[in-house]
């Protein structure tokens, strides 16, 4: 039997013998995997033409809903990828950071596109007038790129490691390929299985190959991406291929590195016990196995012992197994080959200086490898900061100075993560300046978060997830990060009215002038750009002396006549909420209707003071909206108060939300 490949709409079986892909317990042949014979360059071909066009007639919001859709249809069949999972090596807990983590980045990201317009485009920043009359402007537009993302999945999360690269190209409307990795590719077969059958995926929006890329890379161009997962010395082949040196293809990669756990010399005994906790989990999740992982331990020479001691008194108890038993803690490695070089690793980190301080003493046959601890007293062996034991193994060095932790933390060449144990906000921010060019997340940990913390080597997806230098340079997850790298930007020049339809956002010179009240219309009537001018209100300093006994606030520049001409105003001057809240009584229509509540206010500036016997008027407009649900849609207002000089008083923008057309909440 063969592990299939998802290309062009069909499941495909390669050609030839294949490689064997094996029970990582028992050592049985599963399946073979190859790609040999696959049409990939016309399958790239494929997914850009026929999956980046559905993926764009849906538009951010729909994309977004779907997500959300996988999610749930995943996390009602998670228990079929779960007994796959057991032939990885991967204990239950194992499963659940893979399987569970990967449908909560789904989750994740749809929840991002409830603040995304509809449509393709994103707009950034604020448009820039390149004319006095406003007549040409410039905004800055992420947009399609018109290309396909290629991913390259590590075998030790074939679900969470596939599914963090598809949401965010999925929701920047972006087709994808993924390639697996031979040890778990039955996982990901499995995963993409489910995902096809839910329904719920465009046609060419994603695509499958178990086995190599062949003659994909070639295939590539400017339009396209590859984001890789893997060793470094791969990353670096990759990166030479002509399609990103020559034809402009993005490339990303998220590299193993050895990550650091340092305990800061302010770390009392609870900072102690809380790192050695985290230590031990990580040699003990998927059996050390992930790129997050702790490598090197940093720890004050007086201390060492006893953070050593922590750490195995917290490894002991761990049982080694099949991980398809109930009890089992920790299963073997993915593969004899991995086992392979483990031991290769931990033999050149012996003989590079370090010590074996501790080992488990369960079972190391087959590709069981126990929990490993080893110690350098001296710190600085080349090796010990260059060999990476992809396994359940750390090296612990003491430091003497918090400059030489900082040092030996640096030789690691770029780290995805370390963890700081201290409770000190001095401490925290040294290491802070000496390692934010070495690490791409730093784990501060400390007796006030311990309890809440989510760990080490949990990346977030709302958090950046790569690296500098060895860990590959690279950034994904990180939220809308993620996705704007997945779209084209570009600096878009044109008169405000072309402005503001293809942005979808109001251009300052495109107003419409509102011939009903822009309250007594349904989200999908409303135009972006149109415009109401409201009727007048004249000042009295009874309105300045009854909104100071209404809110009690009676700064003196509102109530004191005399401090007030000695302030930098040289009068008694309103409220500025005041001024917020009688312009919203200009604008607002009392009637019921289909705006249904206030969901906020942004950007507000009061610009210059506003006293009795001032005459405001309000300008309200519609600058930007969204849907939200079936039901509601969230319009933005963009409100500008003037006096009777025309001057700007106050600037804002006001949230609104607002019945859709046909749903019953507008009378």
């Amino acid at each position: 039997m063969k592990v299939k490949s998802y290309l062009m709409g069909a499941w495909r079986e390669g050609q030839g013998e294949g490689v064997p892909l094996r029970d990582a317990t028992t050592g049985e042949v599963l399946a073979r995997v190859t790609s040999e014979g696959l049409p990939l360059a016309e399958a790239l071909a494929w997914g850009r033409e026929v999956g980046g066009r559905a993926l764009l007639a849906l538009g951010f919001p729909e994309r977004g809903r779907r997500l959300r859709a996988l999610a749930a249809y995943l996390s009602e069949h998670k228990e079929e990828l779960y007994r796959l999972y057991a032939t990885t090596g991967g204990t239950r807990r194992d499963a659940w950071y893979d399987v569970d983590g990967g449908i909560g980045v789904l989750y994740s990201y749809a929840s991002l596109a409830r603040n995304l317009p509809e449509g393709n485009f994103l707009p950034e920043e604020e448009n820039l007038p390149l004319s006095k009359d406003l007549s040409f402007q410039g905004r800055h537009l992420l947009g399609p790129k018109g290309g396909i993302t290629v991913q390259v999945n590590a075998f030790n999360f074939p679900v969470w490691g596939l599914l963090e690269k598809f949401a965010p190209a999925f929701l920047a409307g972006v087709p994808t390929l993924a390639k697996a990795a031979t040890p778990t590719a039955h996982v990901a077969e499995g995963l993409v299985r489910r995902m096809v059958a839910s329904g719920l995926l465009p046609e060419g929006s994603l695509q499958f190959v178990a086995g190599g890329l062949g003659e994909a890379l070639e295939a590539l161009d400017h339009r396209d991406s590859l984001y890789f997962t893997g060793s470094k010395a791969t990353a670096d082949r990759l990166r030479r291929h002509p399609a990103f040196l020559e034809r402009g293809a993005f490339f990303n990669a998220e590299t193993d590195s050895l990550n650091a756990a340092i305990l800061g010399m302010e770390a009392g005994e609870e900072e102690l016990q809380r790192l050695a906790e985290e230590i031990a989990q990580e040699l003990a999740i998927k059996s050390g196995q992930r790129c997050t992982a702790i490598r090197r331990v940093l720890v004050p020479e007086d201390r060492l012992q006893a953070l050593l001691q922590a750490t195995q008194a917290r490894l002991e108890g761990l049982r080694l197994g099949d991980p398809r038993e109930e009890a089992v803690d920790l299963g073997p490695l993915a593969s004899l080959e991995q086992k392979a070089e483990v031991e290769g690793a931990v033999a050149a980190l012996l003989q590079g200086g370090a010590r074996l301080a501790w080992r488990h003493p369960g079972r190391a046959d087959g590709a069981f490898f126990p929990p490993t601890l080893l110690l350098a007293e001296d710190p600085y062996g080349p090796p010990l900061h260059q060999v990476e034991a992809f396994g359940p193994v750390a090296t612990f060095f003491p430091y003497r100075t918090l400059e030489e932790a900082v040092g030996l933390a640096r030789l690691a060449g770029g780290m995805l993560a370390a963890t700081l144990a201290t409770p000190d906000p001095e401490e925290a921010r040294f290491f802070l300046e000496g390692l934010s060019g070495h690490v791409g997340r730093l784990h501060l940990l400390n007796r006030r978060n311990a309890h809440s913390s989510t760990g080490h080597g949990s990346p977030l997806p709302r958090l950046l997830h790569g690296g500098p230098g060895r860990a590959g340079g690279g950034e994904e997850l990180g939220g809308m990060l993620s996705v704007r790298r997945h779209l084209a930007r570009l600096a878009l020049q044109a008169d405000p009215l072309t402005l503001q339809a293809l942005t979808g956002e109001y251009a300052k010179g495109g107003e419409k002038p509102a011939t009903v009240h822009p309250f007594r219309k349904p989200y999908e009537a409303l135009e972006v750009g149109e415009t109401l001018w409201t009727h007048r209100r004249t000042l009295t300093e009874a309105d300045i002396a009854l909104f100071a006994h209404l809110s009690w606030d009676h700064f003196y520049a509102h109530t004191d006549e005399i401090a007030a001409q000695k302030s930098l105003f040289g009068r008694r001057v309103a409220h500025g909420y005041f001024v917020l809240s009688a312009a919203a009584g200009l604008f607002v229509d009392p009637a019921p209707g289909p705006v249904l509540a206030n969901y906020g206010l942004e950007g507000l500036r009061f610009t210059e003071p506003v006293g009795a016997g001032d005459t405001l008027q309000a300008r309200l407009t519609v600058k930007a909206k969204r849907p939200r649900d079936e039901k509601t849609g969230v319009v933005e207002w963009a409100v500008e108060v003037v006096n009777q000089e025309g001057k700007t008083v106050a600037a804002y923008t006001v949230l609104t939300l607002v019945a859709r057309q046909g749903t019953g909440d507008a009378p």
